[in-house]
């Protein structure tokens, strides 16, 4: 990404001193900051993973600040922005954000489909459930099964499921979730 400075921001003293012994990269900060009260002004890349509401909010007030500055974000796309890049389950996204007309054209932006059937909404949670878990974790299927399901819901609620039935394999899942787990998901179906 062409960073001139890497800067870390974590509000735990002991992540940031683990981090700085592990880290050693030449042209690099860690700062034990709040990252509410850091000052982001020099930043030309930051990697945003915070998916609390109020944390997201507060930060998209100072990303409106920073001029041609790349945001990445991981699974969550920033609200109401279209990404400038798609890898998902990266998303960049480049100052002065580009606001999306509507959350459907946000999705369809993120997917780069229309049309998100259940092959689809899988492959992209495989994606996520990779890029985030280790090599030998345990609970990788499980993870997979729910952002899954999650995504082909969100995506039916906004129009863009490929059928007007759930499919087989969705519904054996929500089944699953619901028998073994204690988790239904079926009512958050519109």
């Amino acid at each position: 990404f062409g960073v001139k400075k890497a800067v870390g921001i974590d509000s735990d003293v002991d992540k940031i001193l683990q981090t700085e012994e592990i880290a050693k990269l030449e042209n690099s900060e860690f700062r034990c900051q709040n990252i509410l009260e850091s000052d982001l002004s020099d930043a030309s890349v930051i990697l945003f993973w915070f998916s609390d509401t109020g944390i997201v909010e507060s930060m998209l007030e100072k990303f409106m600040k920073l001029e041609n500055c790349r945001i990445i974000t991981i699974f969550d796309p920033l609200p109401g922005f279209l990404p400038a890049k798609v890898d998902f389950p990266y998303l960049m996204f480049q100052t002065p954000l580009k606001k999306a007309k509507s959350l459907k054209e946000q999705l369809i932006a993120i997917f780069e489909t229309e049309c998100i059937d259940f092959s689809t909404a899988w492959e992209h949670a495989e994606r996520y459930t990779k890029a985030i878990g280790s090599p030998d974790a345990g609970n990788d299927r499980f993870l997979t099964i729910l952002q899954t399901l999650l995504i082909w819901i969100n995506a039916k609620n906004l129009g863009l499921s490929c059928t007007d039935e759930i499919p087989t394999p969705i519904k054996s899942y929500m089944e699953i979730m619901q028998n073994f787990f204690g988790i239904e998901v079926k009512h958050l179906i519109k």
